[in-house]
């Protein structure tokens, strides 16, 4: 005898891909600084910018608290937890330790494997080079987390990736937050060159070093700039 389905099973169905959509529109929204560090507001206004129903929208926060991007406050709303200076040097040696990492396991592939990767990265790459060149500066930025992203998945070690996950959502939030009083950002393109380039050549200890060195010259350049305009949280 067949089962008939029971008019529960398609809400309930469609409930985990609706706090999926809540939790990467509030993520990509404060990523992006549309919700800005210090930001409160609570569920139900946080549910009305967004288009979405209330009770997603907590479930994502929720989840989003566990990854430390913000902080729920029972019958007082949400915060988005902003970061120091101090925060965003402590997340720049745990990117710079993670990213080399995933050159040197990229690296270390047979050709057949890392090809396609090197492939993602060089198409990536030339993506931010058209954005510059139209100064279309938010573009560059997607395009450069997407390449971030695409070296650390395409380690393969899905916990290397799931550590960086977050901790690569606050360094975007510094990147956007600082986009505009940097120079244009043409040595990310050389630097990324390099990379690309030891990656072919399957030398690992290049790779991590190319890799390392990126994110300690974008350190260099992004933490003087806080102390420069008195920047105390991101």
């Amino acid at each position: 005898m067949s089962r008939l389905k029971t008019p529960a099973a398609e809400p309930l169905a469609k409930a985990p891909s609706l706090v999926a959509d809540a939790y990467q529109a509030l993520k990509n929204a404060i990523r992006d600084n549309a919700f800005a560090p210090g930001y409160q507001g609570s569920e139900q206004e946080i549910a009305l910018r967004l288009g979405m129903s209330r009770t997603p929208v907590h479930e994502a926060l929720i989840r989003l608290q566990e990854e430390g991007l913000v902080r729920v406050l029972p019958k007082r709303g949400v915060t988005v937890l902003a970061l120091s200076p101090d925060d965003m040097r402590e997340v720049y040696d745990v990117i710079i330790a993670l990213e080399g990492m995933a050159a040197e396991l990229i690296a270390a592939m047979s050709p057949k494997d890392r090809r396609p990767i090197v492939t993602a990265l060089e198409s990536i790459n030339a993506e931010m080079k058209a954005a510059l060149q139209r100064d279309e500066l938010d573009a560059w930025a997607r395009a450069d987390d997407r390449f971030h992203r695409a070296l650390i998945d395409g380690s393969g070690n899905t916990r290397l990736a799931r550590l960086a996950n977050t901790i690569m959502d606050q360094s975007h939030r510094a990147r956007m937050m600082t986009l505009r009083l940097r120079a244009k950002p043409t040595k990310s393109l050389k630097e990324h060159q390099a990379l690309i380039a030891a990656l072919k050549s399957g030398d690992a200890m290049l790779s991590c070093s190319e890799a390392q060195n990126h994110r300690r010259r974008a350190r260099s350049e992004l933490l003087p700039l806080l102390d420069q305009f008195g920047m105390k949280h991101l």
